[in-house]
């Protein structure tokens, strides 16, 4: 017995010492190729966003040519694989191009992003000829949009009311879509629809529905708060007819799942976002801190300033951790529903945190539209709510966490 435990006890130190060994291991620093696309994206931004930003937000102007800028600089859709014509990148070479996107600005960084989020239930659950076709089409340069929030269903997907009723060849789709990014621009949507309203969530279905399909029509573009240039609209749905070949995957009442897996991966591209914005509020707070004077020393220097900054400081490197640790379980091929959750949940709440300090920081001139940081403040908000809002976040984050423990 007593050799039992001797040998018992020294395994659970040999565990604890190569888990202590692992841990540091853990090499977070970029490649030189990652390097240089974050290097690559912050110019872009620095050039082609930055300077025309506070213009997009005052005017609701959407973004087009700088969106097709990127595009072409091949800074867009970018985890498409190689086989349907993309560049076939990595989860986090994706999160480092979002994360300086949004630091350029926060509508910049939505705009530029909702044509991936549409193609994700094709990356996780579609046919080839469908990511052949579709696919072909992102890489061409042609836009799509995410139709599935609804004016009364957003968090509560279960209540759609949008049906998809399949007739000989087709489906005939009836339906109204809310709060669609990008929708005016779009070639083509993503568009979640009852095929068995019977069975709950379960007789979800997606479809691929091409833009010019009749009985399509757009709602006028929203005056939100905030990222007032990403084009959002509703879309409405009238006998729209759609090839059964458009049903993603072929198959009837995946579409939840389905989508849900497209939320694994887009949530963290979602949460770089936030944590960019908050960096660019950061920067702009600290380049003030540091001219602005008070009681004969720049206010950086005031320890109740230089804690704000710091505590900024600290929220975005965690909220990068968490969104690092999130896409390297996607590159790994592991399930990130979890991780995904903790990224999105800790980055949307922390940039609206940081970006409302900094306007404190700056005081009356953060408060003025004249200063970034004001619309940074408006811009962040919209991440508590969009693709799973802060509450839904923690329900995930709860359900995990009971299935493990």
């Amino acid at each position: 017995m007593k050799k039992t435990l001797n040998a018992k006890r020294a395994y659970t130190e040999i565990t604890q010492i190569v888990l202590f060994i692992g841990w540091f291991m853990v090499d977070f620093r970029l490649s030189e190729e990652q390097e240089m696309i974050r290097d690559m994206s912050r110019e872009f931004c620095d050039k082609e966003v930055v300077p025309f930003a506070e213009e997009w937000d005052r005017e609701g102007t959407y973004p087009l040519e700088a969106i097709n800028k990127a595009h072409d600089l091949g800074l867009l859709n970018v985890t498409i694989p190689e086989k349907y014509g993309g560049q076939g990148m990595s989860a986090l070479d994706e999160i480092i191009i979002c994360e300086e996107v949004a630091r350029g600005d926060p509508g910049f960084g939505t705009a530029a992003y909702h044509t991936m989020l549409a193609s994700l239930p094709l990356l996780t659950g579609g046919t080839e000829e469908q990511k052949q076709e579709y696919f072909g089409r992102v890489v061409a340069g042609k836009l799509a949009a995410y139709c599935v929030t609804e004016p009364d269903a957003g968090s509560d997907v279960q209540s759609l009311k949008t049906e998809a009723i399949k007739d000989g060849d087709e489906y005939v789709i009836n339906g109204s879509k809310a709060w669609i990014s990008g929708a005016g621009y779009a070639d083509w949507f993503f568009v979640l629809a009852y095929t068995d309203k019977t069975a709950g969530y379960g007789g979800l279905s997606g479809f691929i529905v091409d833009a010019d399909s009749p009985g399509i029509k757009l709602g006028k573009k929203e005056v939100n708060m905030g990222q007032r240039c990403s084009d959002t609209r509703g879309v409405s749905f009238t006998d729209v007819r759609v090839p059964v070949a458009n049903l993603i995957g072929g198959v009837e009442n995946g579409g939840w799942m389905n989508a849900m897996k497209a939320f694994d991966h887009s949530r963290p591209a979602v949460a770089a976002a936030a944590l960019g914005n908050a960096r660019g509020a950061m920067e702009e707070a600290w380049a003030y801190a540091k001219e602005r004077k008070t009681f004969g020393k720049p206010i950086s220097q005031h320890q109740s300033i230089s804690f704000m900054l710091a505590d900024m400081a600290t929220k975005i490197e965690a909220a990068r951790l968490l969104t690092y640790s999130a896409a390297s379980a996607i590159d790994n091929g592991e399930r990130a529903t979890l991780k995904s959750a903790h990224a999105k949940r800790f980055a949307a709440d922390i940039g609206m945190e940081v970006t409302t300090d900094a306007v404190q920081v700056l005081g009356g001139y953060g408060y003025s539209e004249e200063y970034p940081v004001a619309r940074r403040m408006r811009g962040s908000k919209i991440y508590q709510i969009f693709e799973g809002t802060s509450q839904i976040q923690r329900l995930i984050i709860g359900r995990e966490l009971d299935s493990i423990f």
